[in-house]
C-alpha cells in the first residue's frame, strides 16, 4: 500500500462531501478556508456528479410538466 498523508485524507473527504452536493460555502467551512480559490479545488466535476445533476433536472421537468398538464 503506499504512503498515504493527512492531506490526502483530507483531499479524498472533501471531494466526496463536494460530490455529494456540498457547496462551496460548506467546504470553505469545513476546512477552514476564508477564500474560495483552495474549496474550488475539490469541486471536481465526475461522470457520477454529472449524471446526478442531470437526473435531478429531468425531476423537476417532469413535475412542472405534469403541474401544467393538471391544470
Amino acid at each position: 500500500m503506499p504512503t498515504v498523508h493527512f492531506h490526502d485524507l483530507r483531499h479524498t473527504g472533501n471531494t466526496l462531501v463536494a460530490e455529494n452536493g456540498a457547496t462551496l460555502r460548506e467546504l470553505m467551512e469545513r476546512m477552514g478556508h476564508a477564500s474560495t480559490r483552495a474549496a474550488l479545488i475539490y469541486l471536481h466535476v465526475s461522470k457520477g456528479r454529472s449524471k446526478h445533476l442531470a437526473d435531478g433536472l429531468s425531476t423537476l421537468i417532469d413535475a412542472a410538466r405534469n403541474a401544467g398538464e393538471s391544470k
